[in-house]
């Protein structure tokens, strides 16, 4: 059943992969192996944090987190942690989530694991930005960005240049040179990775930026095919926040 890699994370649109899941998760209520189960429940939360649903990816890692404790799974219960830390940021409990995921951080390394880091400080660096603490916040984004070629891994990199956009704006409205060229970059690896769901993210936030510099037209031009591509998920936060943009930007 251990057919999730990070590899396929990214497919054009997060949709049919969530009903993979689903699927999935159905088929774990049969599996009585609890180390199979801990990790479909860990799978899926990703699933929902990688949708931006915390109330989803909650339920699954909380089970998952019990798992991991009763067999005592020491990499799987500190890779866990960092999802919940992410949960209780996304719940209002900041301050927890940041403790949360500092510890399972320094746990996973700890177990000598790499390849995702680069992903667990970009969500730790977010919720720095939270709190206003925007050095600390910068700096674990300069280490996320840094830490990407020195593990090899460049899955999450659409997404921490977009991040680093983001936080560059709620910082100072000083920054939207250098917040445009992230979203740029974001698109640019999103597009090179085939990453649909990526380049809207990353679209929203440079059409948004456009928008309130006067740039509508650019802006609506930038994003209508991005969204236009899209034939299903109009549920999602993503969908919805696009196409209420465009809606603006009319």
């Amino acid at each position: 059943m251990r057919s999730l890699h990070l590899t396929s994370l990214w497919p054009h649109s997060f949709t049919p992969f969530t009903q993979k899941m689903s699927e999935v998760l159905r088929r774990t209520q049969e599996v009585s192996h609890l180390a199979e189960r801990e990790y479909v429940l860990s799978s899926a939360a990703i699933v929902h944090q990688l949708r931006g649903e915390g109330n989803r990816a909650r339920e699954h890692i909380e089970r998952a987190i019990t798992i991991s404790k009763e067999l005592d799974l020491r990499f799987r219960l500190a890779w866990n942690a960092i999802l919940w830390g992410w949960v209780l940021g996304e719940q209002g409990q900041v301050h927890e989530g940041i403790e949360q995921t500092s510890q399972g951080l320094a746990d996973y390394r700890h177990t000598g694991a790499q390849v995702t880091r680069p992903w667990f400080l970009a969500l730790l660096a977010m919720m720095h930005g939270r709190l206003t603490a925007w050095e600390e916040a910068q700096q674990l984004m300069s280490e996320a960005t840094a830490a990407m070629p020195e593990v090899g891994q460049y899955f999450y990199g659409a997404e921490i240049h977009r991040l680093k956009g983001e936080l560059l704006l709620q910082q100072s409205s000083d920054n939207q040179a250098e917040a445009e060229s992230c979203f740029q970059q974001a698109i640019a690896i999103a597009q090179n990775q085939q990453a649909k769901s990526l380049e809207l993210r990353a679209a929203i936030g440079l059409a948004r930026l456009w928008q309130q510099q006067g740039k509508r037209q650019e802006a609506h031009d930038l994003l209508a095919p991005v969204y236009n591509w899209f034939t299903e998920g109009f549920d999602t936060a993503d969908l919805q926040e696009a196409k209420a943009l465009l809606d603006a930007l009319a």
